[in-house]
């Protein structure tokens, strides 16, 4: 199977045939979702969360996302690979944005970036496109925003806010944005993006209409139990699995059962 790619993704559109994305933080799962033949894979700032330990995803840093965008992509053969721009890799100049996403591509790997942001990123979008860097664009909730949104709250539920998501959408298509991300808004305010706009929209908590779907890795194996959000389901329980595997050596070493025979030398 040929890897996936930016034009392989528009015509999934074109042909309204579904997108699935899932993000990977390394090696092994990156492995495992490649292998389950998923179109893409977003190495999320999200790690600072659900492999960092960390309260939200600003404090996650560039050298960090390089390297675990360099470990995922190692792992992929056919996915489409798309790093995401952690918080103040992109706000304070246009310069800063091109460098640092540039670096998803020169130094990880990656065949794509993901950016937060609508209108005032336009700009920075249409610098990276035009320096051959594709960008995805991400408009709703924004985590990097939580600060100014006063949590992860539901967007555009408003007319007014309604109308100004759909106008930010035009804009990142215009800009030159590949697919666009629309997180925790409304269903039928999601299914109107996605009528309107050329590029695919990747849903995360955006209802069934758009063109894809993403989910954390974690929350769809059970291994992030701090909370589960409404929009994401749990496959299976991973984590279950683990601990029993776990206690089961624990107790075969107590009790003088591993190693046996079978896993010693002679």
């Amino acid at each position: 199977m040929p890897k996936i790619t930016v034009h392989d993704l528009l015509k999934k559109k074109a042909e309204k045939r579904k997108i699935t994305m899932l993000t990977a933080y390394d090696y092994p799962f990156a492995k495992i979702v490649d292998e389950a033949g998923i179109d893409g894979i977003i190495v999320g700032d999200s790690l600072a969360m659900v492999v960092q330990g960390l309260e939200n995803t600003l404090p996650v840093t560039m050298d960090e996302m390089v390297y675990h965008t360099k470990i995922v992509a190692r792992a992929v053969s056919n996915a489409i690979v798309i790093g995401d721009m952690p918080f103040m890799s992109y706000q304070a100049s246009i310069g800063d944005a091109v460098r640092n996403a540039g670096r998803f591509l020169k130094e990880a790997g990656a065949s794509a970036v993901k950016i937060e942001g609508g209108a005032e990123v336009a700009e920075h979008i249409r610098a990276m496109t035009k320096s051959d860097i594709p960008v995805m664009a991400h408009i709703g909730l924004t985590p990097q925003s939580i600060h100014r949104m006063g949590g992860y709250k539901i967007q555009g539920r408003t007319k007014e806010a309604a109308e100004r998501l759909i106008e930010e959408a035009h804009i990142t298509e215009d800009a030159g944005a590949f697919s666009l991300i629309l997180e925790a808004i409304p269903a039928e305010l999601a299914a109107r993006i996605t009528k309107e706009l050329t590029i695919p929209t990747i849903g995360i908590g955006a209802g069934p209409s758009c063109d894809g779907q993403v989910l954390v890795l974690h929350d769809v194996i059970g291994l992030f139990e701090r909370f589960l959000p409404k929009f994401a389901k749990r496959y299976v329980n991973v984590k279950d699995e683990v601990l029993r595997a776990i206690k089961n050596y624990k107790e075969e070493v107590e009790n003088g059962l591993f190693p046996s025979d079978e896993h010693s030398f002679k």
